[in-house]
């Protein structure tokens, strides 16, 4: 057997963090067991869908990594398939028209309630004669569903979960206006694509029974079921906004990379020994459902900060560059002169980085002077004493040369001579050249800005 795994998201918003995660396990055990990972959109919600949401689920997986092995399959184009599977299980007898107005369904559910039953359809058309039906009604057929026994889902995260068929009622697969609910396209579709797991969150595992019934009444293979649990905020309750960020777009607006928040969905409800950092080539070799555990996660952000500090340590320089570049694109593009700072600093720079925003900021002195007026903490260190030694240390810096070595003694001896230990001038010199109180060490920071630049600077400040 071919694994086929399939993501299918309802275009109505943003790419939530955890449908992020649950397109990641799909590709990851597909890619694991060498089948094929697959996307549908479930857009037959024509009413809440829109073609930003698809954009964005889109633009989300490919900034991911996961993109699917084909072409996306739009539910909405199958719904001549969906009316054919229904027509078929109403001729085969095990579906029926049921002809109950809006109003009768209605009444049905308050009085259910009312009674303290959960609110369900009493099958009063299952065994009726359509003949008997009130003219202009146009029919929903409904799915003959068993009445006795149990719906039993051997579930490869959760176990073995069932539910006696009496708690569940006929439930309608096409409407009368001919289109399919939801459980039933999910049926026809995951047959047609001739998908092997479904993997998703465990809110569907409810659905998971009345599914099953459908593949039954088909007389369809159904799929293996895996319904991993939800992921909640750091205090337990439903992740919301009050947490911080939920969608791909927000981690990726606040300076996170793609293999780091991977990384981290990766390791939230799935553990392998002590691995923590891994790359996608060993998530893939790893990676099964067995490693899945039944409790909700809970969502980290300081464990994602840190962990995509480490990605960004491990990144390419010059990639690197171009995330700065982009952070910073309202400016205009940088000059070959910013890019040459940024490649010759970024080693530095990317060791003190927790997010590309953080980095972005820290390099913005390479891109322009510091802006005036300083901030009160880095103003207190230009008194005039420091100002004084700024003035004879551009002389100094004039005639030094502009390697790490060369100018690390230089600042040295000059302290020494000046009776001054090398924090007391390399701090206002810090503040001239960056305008912070933090930076990458100073010598690296005047050979990225080059003797030039770094005299222009000083001489700016005083």
């Amino acid at each position: 057997m071919t694994v086929r795994t399939r993501f299918a998201p309802s275009p109505t918003g943003m790419l939530h963090i955890g449908s992020a995660r649950t397109a990641l396990f799909n590709h990851l055990f597909s890619r694991h067991h060498g089948g094929t990972y697959l996307l549908r959109i479930e857009d037959t919600d024509r009413a809440r869908n829109t073609e930003a949401a698809i954009r964005a689920i889109l633009e989300g997986l490919e900034w991911l990594g996961l993109m699917p092995d084909e072409p996306p399959l739009f539910q909405s184009t199958r719904e001549a398939r969906h009316a054919e599977v229904a027509r078929a299980l109403l001729a085969a007898g095990r579906a029926y028209l049921c002809f109950c107005t809006p109003e009768e369904l209605a009444a049905m559910r308050e009085k259910a309630l009312a009674e303290g039953r959960p609110p369900r359809y009493d099958g009063r058309w299952r065994d009726r004669d359509p003949a008997e039906a009130p003219p202009g009604i146009r029919p929903a057929i409904r799915l003959k569903a068993p009445r006795e026994g149990e719906t039993i889902v051997e579930d490869l995260v959760q176990g073995t979960v069932r539910v006696a068929n009496a708690e569940l009622d006929d439930m309608i697969i096409l409407r009368g206006d001919g289109t399919p609910t939801y459980q039933h396209a999910v049926v026809v579709d995951d047959h047609d694509m001739g998908i092997t797991h479904v993997i998703r969150g465990d809110d569907h595992l409810t659905n998971a029974f009345r599914q099953m019934q459908i593949y039954q009444a088909m007389g369809w293979a159904p799929p293996r079921f895996a319904h991993i649990p939800l992921i909640h905020g750091p205090d337990g309750a439903k992740l919301s906004k009050r947490h911080g960020a939920q969608s791909v777009v927000e981690f990726r607006e606040q300076g996170f990379l793609p293999e780091a928040l991977c990384n981290y969905l990766l390791r939230l409800g799935w553990g392998h020994g002590d691995a923590e950092v891994l790359s996608r080539d060993e998530a893939i070799r790893l990676f099964d459902l067995d490693g899945v555990g039944r409790a909700p996660s809970r969502m980290d952000y300081a464990k994602l900060t840190h962990l995509n500090a480490v990605w960004i340590r491990q990144a390419d320089d010059e990639r690197l560059i171009a995330e700065v570049a982009e952070r910073r694109g309202h400016e205009g593009p940088l000059t070959p002169d910013v890019q040459a700072r940024l490649r010759a600093l970024m080693p530095a720079l990317k060791e003190r980085a927790r997010t590309l925003n953080d980095l972005a900021s820290s390099a913005a002195f390479l891109v322009r002077p510091p802006a005036q007026p300083l901030e009160a903490k880095a103003a207190s260190l230009l008194a005039p004493p420091a100002r004084k030694m700024l003035e004879e240390l551009a002389t100094v810096l004039a005639k030094t040369e502009f390697t790490p070595a060369s100018l690390d003694a230089a600042l040295r001896e000059f302290a020494a001579s000046h009776g001054e230990k090398l924090g007391s001038v390399a701090q206002p010199l810090r503040v001239a050249l960056t305008g912070a109180t933090s930076s990458p060490p100073i010598d690296a920071v005047l050979v990225a800005l080059g003797r030039e630049e770094a005299i222009a600077r000083i001489r700016m400040i005083l």
